[in-house]
C-alpha cells in the first residue's frame, strides 16, 4: 500500500482509534437546541449546516458501505483543496425522491432504492468555504434551520429496528398533534465497530409549523 492508499488507510485508523476512546464523545455534532424531551423523545430546534451527500442504489443496510467510502474519501483530501476536514456526527441517511443523474446523492427507504446518505461538515464551514469535493457522486449541500421530532434507540442498524422505531416516533407525534412532514431522516453515531448496546442511533422527522 503506498501513496495515497497509505495516507486514506492510516487517516481511516486515526478517526477509529478517536471513536474508541472518551474523546470522542466530544465530537462535533449537527447543531440544535432541544425543545422538549419525553423519554427517548425529543423536540428540538435545529440550526442551519452543510452536508457532503452521496446518493446510492441498494438496499437499506448496504448502502452505507459505498457511501461512507466516498464521503470518507472527501473528508480525508479527495476535494480541490486537498484538505482533510473533522468528522462529525451523525451519519445521516434518507430517501431520495429523485435521483440526480448517476453522479449525485442518494436517500434512504426501508424497502430499498435510492438513499441519500450525509457527512454532517463542521460549524465553521458554509457552502462558500467547504472544499470542493472531486469525486463526481458527492455534492455539498445547505440544509435549513428547521424543527425536529427525533427518536433515539440503541441496537443494530437493521431494517427491523428502524421499522419499530418509526412507528414509534410516529405514535408519538400523533399523540403531541405534530404534523410530520418530509422522508424520515436515519441518524448514526457511532463506528460499525461499536457494540450494537452502546449504539447511539435516531430517527428525526420535519414537523410542519
Amino acid at each position: 500500500m503506498r501513496g495515497r492508499g497509505a495516507r486514506l488507510f492510516a487517516r481511516v485508523l486515526a478517526v477509529l482509534a478517536a471513536f474508541a476512546t472518551p474523546v470522542a464523545m466530544a465530537i462535533e455534532e449537527a447543531p440544535y437546541t432541544t425543545i422538549e424531551q419525553h423519554g427517548e423523545f425529543e423536540l428540538r430546534q435545529y440550526q442551519p449546516y452543510v452536508v457532503a451527500e452521496t446518493i446510492v442504489d441498494g438496499g437499506f443496510e448496504e448502502v452505507g458501505n459505498e457511501a461512507f467510502r466516498r464521503l470518507f474519501a472527501y473528508i480525508s483530501g479527495a476535494n480541490r483543496s486537498a484538505q482533510s476536514i473533522a468528522m462529525t456526527a451523525p451519519v445521516e441517511q434518507r430517501a431520495a425522491s429523485e435521483k440526480i443523474a448517476m453522479t449525485a446523492p442518494v436517500t434512504q427507504r426501508a424497502d430499498g432504492g435510492a438513499y441519500r446518505i450525509a457527512f454532517v461538515l463542521p460549524s465553521a464551514y458554509t457552502l462558500d468555504t467547504a472544499p470542493v469535493p472531486t469525486h463526481p457522486a458527492v455534492r455539498l449541500a445547505q440544509v435549513p434551520a428547521r424543527r425536529m421530532v427525533a427518536v433515539r434507540y440503541s441496537g443494530a442498524w437493521s431494517v427491523g429496528n428502524y421499522q419499530e422505531a418509526l412507528a414509534r416516533l410516529a405514535a408519538f407525534a400523533e399523540q403531541r398533534q405534530l404534523v410530520l412532514s418530509g422522508e424520515p431522516v436515519y441518524a448514526r453515531y457511532d463506528p460499525p465497530f461499536m457494540p450494537w448496546f452502546l449504539r447511539r442511533n435516531e430517527i428525526l422527522m420535519e414537523v410542519a409549523r
